[in-house]
């Protein structure tokens, strides 16, 4: 895929992962970007850096937990110019005793993690089938959807759905003018592991502009399901063979003691 003066709509913008893909794809690919998230003020912020490059930026404010918000997300996204790339990075977790998630986060988390990106990559298959431009959509989805996180089930419940879904389809596309990317990063670096939480976890996540170029790199040779990083392949490759039960009770254990480490008790 090429991206140069084309346009890539990338959801979740304006923080983390979303915000540092948008830049690569400005700065490094020359990509026009169409820019969603809730927080507006982020967003103009990143549309002015951005345009300082000499690519065009669109801003669409929204919250993907919302239905009505994501139909207009694609409406205003899709109306004026035909995208060539989409990235669908908008996303939630929650790190700690599932007990602690009260049901109505659960269900928001569902709303944003799984429905939200379902309902947005079958518009635009069909939006993309139309144009005939032969780009593609990349899901960011997790290793929690591969190797289930303790601490974090019901995110890993979400992410498991992503990663099934996304690469089934990608194989329906096969052959077909759009492409569909799973990728599936382990923890970095973001806003949303800078809690307390985290603390203790901090050393084994990832930089988010390494993982960034990981993920466009993966989306641009249309790959299927990307893991990016030796240690989580490693981690993939091990998990194949170590009982599955014991894989689990080592993480779990490590995630318990950074929770109580964060002063947090079952």
């Amino acid at each position: 895929m090429d991206f140069r003066g084309k346009w890539v709509l990338v959801t979740g913008a304006s923080a983390g992962l979303g915000r540092e893909m948008a830049r690569q794809l400005a700065v490094e690919h020359q990509a026009n970007l169409v820019v969603s998230a809730r927080r507006a003020q982020r967003l103009e912020e990143l549309k002015a850096e951005l345009e300082a490059k000499g690519v065009q930026v669109a801003i669409v404010t929204g919250d993907m937990g919302k239905p009505e918000d994501v139909d207009r997300v694609l409406s205003e996204a899709t109306a004026s110019r035909p995208l060539y790339g989409a990235i669908l990075n908008a996303g939630v977790s929650h790190f700690g005793h599932h007990h602690e998630m009260p049901w109505d986060d659960f269900l928001s988390m569902l709303q944003l993690n799984v429905t939200s990106n379902v309902r947005m990559a079958t518009e635009l298959v069909a939006h993309m089938k139309q144009h005939q431009l032969g780009g593609g959509i990349m899901l960011v989805s997790s290793m929690a959807g591969v190797m289930p996180v303790p601490y974090q089930s019901a995110y890993s419940g979400t992410k498991a759905f992503l990663n099934s879904f996304g690469t089934a389809l990608a194989h329906e596309l096969e052959g077909q003018p759009v492409s569909m990317t799973v990728f599936a990063p382990g923890g970095i670096q973001t806003e949303m592991t800078a809690g307390e939480r985290f603390a203790a976890l901090r050393s084994w996540l990832a930089p988010v502009d390494v993982t960034a170029r990981a993920a466009i790199r993966a989306m641009q040779r249309r790959e299927h399901l990307a893991v990016p990083g030796f240690v989580n392949q490693l981690g993939l490759f091990a998990f194949r063979f170590v009982p599955r039960r014991f894989a689990m009770g080592q993480v779990a254990a490590t995630y318990r003691k950074a929770l109580l480490a964060a002063g947090v008790k079952g």
